[in-house]
């Protein structure tokens, strides 16, 4: 007999990440751990619009978050969903986001980056 909760649970999961928006946010994230500003540096979209996906996410437990002073990074809970999300991804011929720097912000990742 199948197990229905691992349907429901999948299809939870699928409803989470079903938006355009977070799909593109968990691409983007990756194997790395993520600032919010490289993300609105990489979308163009505004902070609020990309803390109501990045909470969803987190409450989900797809997202892990750490605050480092004043900056929030965020990183897969489980890597494994990365590699189905860039097969869905390729089968559809949708790029894959890459990250940017951004160049207003002073997260110690970003100023790495723009001082390489």
């Amino acid at each position: 007999m199948m197990n229905m909760n691992g349907f429901d649970d999948l299809a939870q999961l699928l409803q989470v990440i079903g938006q355009p928006a977070r799909l593109q946010i968990l691409l983007a994230i990756g194997t790395s751990e993520t600032c919010v500003c490289h993300l609105e540096a990489t979308f163009g979209w505004r902070q609020a619009y990309l803390s109501q996906h990045l909470m969803a996410l987190r409450k989900a437990g797809i997202l892990l978050a750490r605050r480092e002073g004043r900056f929030m990074h965020y990183r897969l809970n489980d890597p494994r969903l990365l590699e189905i999300l860039r097969q869905a991804a390729e089968f559809q011929g949708a790029g894959l986001p890459e990250l940017v720097p951004s160049s207003e912000c002073s997260c110690p990742h970003c100023y790495e980056q723009r001082s390489t």
